[in-house]
């Protein structure tokens, strides 16, 4: 990799990583086993992501507080919001719908083994109630939040004081608005620094997750079955909501070329699939909206940090499906009604869960206790959960620039796409 630094685009770097990832990891569990290599290799994974998570907290942060002191007005802040909320809940029950329908018709929990259930550990904040969880929105301390890495409240916090920033004297006003300014601007220096790094990161990631999986040849080949059609379900819905349904809205709603779209967006887009996290890829999305698509600071900064904790359109998707895999795993006949349950239980879910940890998980739990299924049934994915997380991180991401797009066009912006 170190030979296609010139002239060679970043997306194609990262790409070319993630191939190598994959080879490295099974050759590498075919000349040793995974335990006497995998920490010569995970490092640099782990710095990759640990840098960019170094950098989320004051990129949200400043990028949203500046966004919403530009501004200007509670009726263009309210304005913005409002369309932003309503793009994400619809395009999020449209998610949830198809993976629903998807898995009905598929039925691949039919007749699935429960042998191939793993141990459920201890869920992290399994037990907090949604009530709880919406409540722990308003922070009771930013900075432990900040030092936690929980983002709504860190988000919820930065539209108060972006907003209230328009209402102190116009002279602190001003050096708050400069020194905003010129952090987010070191931090974007500091992320593009971060960013050249991404093909050796990814790289690392994807042969630490590869070697996993290689070492242990007799659990792949029990995916093959109905844990095999499970994930090809999932991955059939996410390629009909990241290939179909946004693409559409972004042609008929943002008025753009939605492949030119991805294809600018195509850095940010590998970076969530191949490090499973909308943080991590949250810098690069901002960046790329911003430069390559032409969106305002006003709308992207506003819209991406906001979407990359709330909106989960193939995280829904995913949930919907696994709960109606595990239904049928066990037997249980779902009704219409405790079905459309699951769909909007996933909604709620996916903005109260967002800052927990293993937040995936808590949301499943979420969902599996809402229509009175047997949480031990978690226990029946978990072997695929990687398989599944990589490409569900990915359509969360997109679906978040899809809606910078479409929130820009709304207002009047000029895209360059």
């Amino acid at each position: 990799m170190a030979g296609q630094k010139k002239g060679l685009a970043l997306h194609w770097q990262i790409l070319i990583g993630i191939g190598l990832g994959v080879v490295a990891g099974i050759v590498l569990c075919r000349i040793t086993p995974y335990e006497n290599w995998f920490s010569y290799i995970k490092w640099a994974g782990d710095i990759f992501l640990r840098g960019l998570r170094m950098i989320v907290i004051p990129l949200v942060f400043t990028s949203i507080a500046l966004g919403v002191a530009g501004m200007g007005n509670s009726a263009a802040l309210g304005r913005i919001a409002g369309k932003t909320l309503l793009y994400y809940i619809v395009t999020t029950l449209i998610a949830a719908t198809i993976g629903l329908t998807l898995v009905n018709l598929v039925k691949p929990g039919v007749g699935a083994s429960l042998n191939l259930a793993e141990e459920v550990t201890s869920i992290g904040a399994g037990e907090v109630s949604f009530i709880d969880q919406i409540v722990a929105i308003v922070p009771s301390n930013i900075f432990e939040s900040m030092a936690r890495g929980d983002l709504l409240p860190v988000i919820f916090f930065a539209i108060l004081f972006g907003f209230f920033m328009n209402k102190v004297d116009a002279r602190h006003a001003g050096t708050l608005n400069n020194l905003f300014t010129a952090i987010y601007e070191v931090i974007m220096k500091i992320t593009f620094f971060i960013i050249r790094l991404a093909p050796f990161g990814v790289f690392a990631i994807v042969t630490n997750v590869v070697g996993k999986q290689a070492d242990n040849p007799q659990a792949l080949l029990g995916m093959a079955g109905s844990l095999g059609v499970f994930v090809l379900v999932v991955w059939g819905g996410l390629l009909l909501q990241g290939g179909v349904v946004l693409p559409l809205l972004v042609r008929l709603l943002g008025r753009q070329n939605p492949w030119r779209h991805i294809a600018k967006m195509s850095t940010a887009l590998l970076t969530a699939f191949s490090t499973c996290s909308s943080g991590a890829a949250l810098p690069i999305n901002i960046r790329d909206s911003q430069e390559k698509c032409g969106i305002s600071g006003k709308v992207a900064s506003f819209v991406l940090p906001l979407g990359s904790t709330i909106n989960m359109n193939g995280t829904a998707l995913y949930e919907c499906v696994t709960a109606i895999f595990i239904a049928q795993a066990y037997g249980i006949d779902l009704t219409l009604v405790q079905q459309v349950m699951i769909v909007f239980t996933a909604l709620l879910a996916a903005i109260g869960t967002a800052g927990i940890p293993m937040a995936g998980m808590v949301m499943l739990t979420i969902v599996l206790t809402a229509v009175g299924l047997p949480l031990e049934g978690i226990g029946l994915v978990l072997a695929v959960e990687q398989l599944c997380d990589m490409p569900r991180t990915c359509i969360n991401t997109y679906g978040d620039a899809c809606g910078a797009v479409i929130i820009a066009h709304s207002e009047g912006e000029q895209l360059t796409i």
